[in-house]
């Protein structure tokens, strides 16, 4: 196979030119990504190193957010620096999903938790515990990370829930974890911290309204099963 330079493609071609000419949406992901990393190598374009990480990631894009700076550097052509900024975009992209959720009033839907809380717990491969807290119009309050665990479990205090509950004034209350065995079903333990949570909340006059766990990208949400 030859080796082409970008630089000698035809104008319409390149990455960038097209971006001027064209916009962002008449680029495909794999030149967008190409953008990103500005320069290729000897061998290689920015594209065809884009190419090679795409097809790394399955060609998925949310797999591709989930690629560490280590994973990146392992291909030939992304050093340090490329891979910082390339890991730098995702997360922006990963933080535009969590503005656009945050951006409704309310809170109606457990599709509407996931949407707030996958970009932030969604490709962790370690479990973490979350609460949202909710005014009686069920808008939000405050998000706060309860704990933070191993790859099979995490533990929760609910003590330390019930006081965020307080400090924030709240009337409802919804938790989230994920599990990063892409497994979204419930665990007995699952059960277990639900009931407690649901329990010490009564105490204080507010109410656990759901508990969402998310695998990948699906989840489960205790309201929707009738579990709560």
């Amino acid at each position: 196979m030859i080796y082409t330079s970008i630089k000698n493609w035809a104008e319409e071609d390149r990455p960038r030119e097209k971006l001027l000419e064209k916009g962002c949406g008449s680029l495909t992901e794999t030149e967008l990504l190409a953008i990103l990393i500005g320069s290729g190598t000897k061998n290689a374009s920015a594209l065809d190193i884009a190419k090679i990480i795409f097809s790394k990631a399955n060609n998925n894009l949310n797999e591709l957010y989930k690629c560490s700076i280590s994973d990146l550097m392992q291909i030939k052509g992304i050093g340090n620096a490329k891979a910082i900024i390339l890991s730098a975009a995702f997360e922006l992209g990963r933080r535009r999903n969590i503005a656009e959720a945050r951006q409704k009033k309310q809170i109606t839907s457990s599709k509407e938790i996931f949407n707030l809380m996958h970009p932030k717990i969604g490709d962790l491969k370690h479990e973490e515990f979350w609460a949202i807290y909710l005014n009686h119009k069920n808008a939000i309050l405050g998000e706060k990370r309860i704990s933070a665990g191993g790859i099979t479990q995490t533990t929760v205090d609910t003590k330390l829930i019930a006081h965020s509950a307080i400090k924030y004034l709240a009337t409802g209350i919804i938790v989230c974890h994920n599990h990063p065995s892409e497994n979204c079903s419930p665990s007995h333990e699952d059960k277990v911290i639900t009931s407690q949570i649901n329990n010490a909340m009564k105490l204080i006059d507010c109410t656990l309204l759901d508990h969402v766990i998310i695998s990948g990208e699906r989840y489960f949400s205790f309201c929707d099963e009738g579990l709560l």
